[in-house]
């Protein structure tokens, strides 16, 4: 990589966002395809350069400056780069999201207004620990004709620079600029300043380093910050299927955002099902802790006021009994970081009651919270979590990386017929119509 500023960086970018708007899907798919084939075909590449990163990140660990979960994200495999270049492919066969009708409206005859999804721009992302985040921000990116700032983390600086060159040479016949790396933490602190070029920051990482960036800087911000999720079994929940539930969603994958961190029961049902339950998470070497409540049934260490919101990202949990429904959704909305919960229960009008009482961006009726992926959404991929409520909640894939314009297609109207005494009334009709390039109202298809 040339040695540019960051401000060249993204002035290039800005270019590059220009022309990828109007690049056809059959090319950013093709590249898409070009950049999965390139990730296979060099693995042994992009897997050296990951273990200098895991090497350096286990040396801090055994210090105790880095964690097991952060280890764990960071560490790429054989089947690892596999399922990123399926991941890649799965992106580049989604649906064109650009040039897509989303309304149509007739103002008056031969008026017709389209409003039609296009690129954001220029998209800017910091994330953390995982190289494979640099890998699906950019295919979406690219898929979505949007151009790309990535900035990963220090501990990850081998893997990225590794798949960012892989990357950059499979999409040469992209617009050259549309997708950049910037590497230096003084860089970001440029990037914020940059509101006049970048049209969305994307930060991924704790919500301390998310509220930083939103502090810091007047581009529009999409937050995607720490997960602490909870699963409420509930006092009519069939306890085999709570049981299974609950264990899923912490051991399956507990360094991930979606994994449960405090699990919630009905004071009715406690007694019944938190020794089995217990017996099992420790089986799975799971640290347990509970409240008073939890603690008169079983033997777990004391819960304090800060377990309730933290995100364990390892084998931890927080146990607490509850009285009551609200009681659970209660505590979801004061402790909860707005990502995902679950209930379980046989009775849907309390689900249904707890679903619309929880402001949570996913949630879930008798599943794990592990089910809270793009990928499983069926959007492909996803750039992250988004905890925030605008413009994009949940996981955030295509559409989320998208706007919109107004297309206006008239016949030598104007204003003044619609104006005055004499103002002839707007007709305001939707329609079933897409807007295509060169259409002429009232062409005949």
């Amino acid at each position: 990589m040339t040695d540019r500023t960051t401000e060249q960086k993204v002035a290039e970018a800005q270019d590059a966002a220009l022309s990828l708007a109007n690049l056809s899907d059959e090319a950013r798919s093709g590249a898409l395809h070009d950049v999965a084939d390139a990730i296979e075909r060099e693995a042994e590449a992009i897997l050296a350069a990951n273990e200098r990163d895991v090497t350096e990140a286990e040396r801090l660990l055994e210090q105790g400056e880095y964690t097991r979960a952060l280890v764990d994200r960071l560490e790429l495999s054989e089947s690892k780069l596999a399922d990123i270049a399926e991941m890649v492919r799965s992106v580049a066969d989604r649906d064109d999201p650009l040039g897509e009708t989303l309304s149509a409206r007739r103002l008056d005859d031969g008026l017709e207004l389209y409003r039609v999804s296009v690129p954001i721009g220029v998209i800017a992302t910091v994330f953390e620990s995982r190289p494979d985040a640099l890998v699906q921000i950019a295919a979406l990116s690219l898929k979505s004709g949007n151009a790309a700032i990535l900035k990963g983390g220090s501990e990850a600086s081998h893997s990225n620079r590794a798949l960012y060159e892989v990357i950059a040479e499979a999409t040469a016949d992209v617009p050259d600029g549309w997708a950049q790396l910037i590497e230096a933490r003084e860089d970001v602190n440029t990037l914020l300043e940059m509101d006049d070029a970048v049209d969305l920051l994307m930060p991924r990482g704790s919500s301390a380093f998310v509220s930083y960036i939103q502090d810091n800087t007047s581009i529009p911000v999409l937050g995607h910050t720490e997960g602490v999720c909870h699963v409420f079994v509930d006092r009519d929940a069939d306890l085999s299927m709570a049981e299974d539930v609950a264990y899923d969603a912490k051991v399956q994958y507990p360094a991930v955002c979606n994994a449960v961190e405090t699990l919630l029961v009905d004071e009715r049902v406690a007694e019944e099902f938190l020794p089995g339950m217990v017996e099992r998470y420790r089986e799975a070497g799971v640290e347990l802790r509970g409240d008073a409540a939890a603690r008169e049934i079983v033997d777990v260490d004391p819960a304090t006021d800060d377990d309730w919101d933290t995100e364990y990202g390892d084998l931890e949990l927080a146990i607490r009994v509850v009285d009551s429904l609200s009681a659970a959704v209660d505590h979801v909305n004061t402790h909860g970081s707005k990502h995902t919960e679950s209930i379980v229960t046989e009775d849907s009008d309390r689900a249904a009651t707890f679903m619309r009482g929880v402001d949570s961006s996913s949630v879930f009726h008798n599943a794990s919270t592990r089910f809270a992926d793009g990928y499983r959404y069926g959007l492909g991929a996803e750039v992250g979590i988004s905890t925030g409520k605008t413009h994009a909640r949940g996981p955030v894939g295509l559409a989320g990386l998208t706007t919109y314009k107004y297309h206006l297609q008239g016949d030598g109207h104007l204003v003044a017929t619609y104006a005055g005494e004499d103002a002839k009334p707007f007709l305001h009709e939707s329609f079933e119509g897409e807007w295509a390039p060169g259409h002429l109202v009232g062409e005949s298809d």
